[in-house]
């Protein structure tokens, strides 16, 4: 069976077909009222309908969308669908970004790369003091690996240790809550599940590891370097680590919502909380899935890979070159930081995130075309697939008939 995020990657790039989202709107959305925020340039009304039908389907409170046609910025919006009006989301609002971290962190790597003070071929165990006691294997694993997920640690076959707090504090005789630190010395005891560079497995541990290899060769903190040489030259500002725990919650950012929940790992008090606040330790999480951003910013973020300026046209290249092992089977692969699949006329790159309480989704297409959607969601009681806002925006700029040349970019501060 396919997993949310294996759809995802095989949908993105590919034709789109078939409806999303088209459902009844549940009995639980009553009292609920529909408020869209922003800008938008004129004809872009699909992008709203789009965005309407789906919320609406899954009852998602709060969602964010930016779209950036050849460098501008032509949409820029919220989606409220909520009964409590205190909080309405616009283009600005942080939402966690989860997994679309990773191109974050990657490009920060690159620049370390870029300014000669990391090499890719550099092995990571000495890099950060690993013990190779249970793997003697992990002494070949290098930076190139950890960017590609070619580390040799495999979720399907291993439990992911970035949420094992309690495998992880039992073991090292630690209390809760862990530190990377413990983190790096529970896995580092256990076997590799494949031969580094041997086989694609998507590792969260492993860009875990790349934050603290950031942090070791820059001297810097990882959230200070990439806000200083990756973030600022774009004028990105807004963008911060996110925080587990309900009370630290941001002004600016919006609430998240699941149908589960879990015994908090951020305490030993066994307290049942809901699954967004305290299930995970977000802090932990800071390179692989722990940004806090808007929907326009991210979109800013996209531009770096159009022409050189934080990176170099030589670094955008690596950043997008076939690993090793090539493409897989289902015609992409993973560079570095984001999923590639080649296409006539050129690449569609894109990374997807999820956690609960969280959904996302950062696409650049071929054709000059990208676009972030945030959802402080990903799961409800219609048990529709989340992964299908991938092919419904496909659509949704496929059926643009002529596109506006505003950008709103000062709009934003951007």
């Amino acid at each position: 069976m396919l997993t949310r995020r294996d759809t995802l990657r095989l949908l993105a790039g590919a034709a789109a077909v078939g409806a999303a989202g088209t459902q009844a709107v549940p009995a639980l959305a009553a009292g609920r009222v529909w408020k869209v925020t922003g800008a938008s340039g004129a004809g872009l009304s699909s992008f709203d309908t789009t965005l309407k039908t789906f919320m609406q389907a899954r009852s998602i409170s709060h969602a964010s969308l930016a779209v950036v046609r050849k460098g501008k910025l032509v949409l820029a919006r919220g989606y409220n669908w909520t009964a409590d009006t205190s909080f309405q989301a616009g283009p600005t609002s942080l939402f966690r970004v989860a997994s679309v971290s990773k191109p974050v962190t990657a490009t920060a790597v690159m620049k370390l790369v870029q300014d000669g003070k990391l090499s890719l071929s550099a092995k990571v165990a000495p890099l950060l003091g690993l013990s190779t006691a249970g793997d003697p294997r992990l002494a070949n694993v290098t930076v190139l690996h950890l960017l590609q997920h070619l580390g040799g640690w495999d979720r399907d076959v291993s439990a992911d240790p970035m949420f094992q707090d309690r495998a992880v504090a039992g073991a090292l005789g630690v209390s809760l809550p862990v530190s990377q630190a413990d983190i790096m010395r529970y896995t580092s005891k256990r076997a590799l599940d494949s031969a580094p560079g041997s086989k694609y497995a998507y590792s969260n541990y492993g860009y875990m590891l790349l934050g603290k290899i950031i942090e070791k060769v820059s001297g810097m903190s990882y959230s200070a370097y990439v806000q200083q040489k990756v973030l600022a030259p774009v004028k990105i500002k807004r963008m911060v680590l996110g925080r587990s725990a309900k009370s630290l919650r941001r002004a600016t950012e919006v609430p998240y919502f699941s149908q589960n929940t879990g015994t908090t790992v951020l305490d030993t008090s066994g307290t049942v909380v809901p699954a967004p606040y305290g299930a995970f330790n977000i802090e932990n999480m800071a390179a692989h899935g722990g940004w806090l951003s808007s929907a326009v910013d991210m979109a800013k973020f996209t531009t770096i890979f159009d022409a050189a300026g934080v990176l170099t046209s030589t670094s955008i290249s690596k950043m997008f070159a076939k690993p090793s092992i090539g493409v897989n089977a289902d015609g992409w692969y993973y560079g570095l930081g984001w999923m590639v699949r080649p296409v006539t006329g050129g690449r569609n790159t894109w990374h997807d995130g999820s956690l609960p309480g969280t959904s996302t989704l950062m696409v650049r297409r071929f054709d000059g075309l990208s676009w972030v959607v945030l959802f402080d969601q990903r799961d409800d009681a219609s048990k529709l697939n989340y992964s299908d806002i991938d092919p419904a925006l496909h659509r949704a700029a496929d059926a643009v008939k002529t596109w506006p040349t505003t950008n709103l970019w000062t709009t934003y501060g951007l």
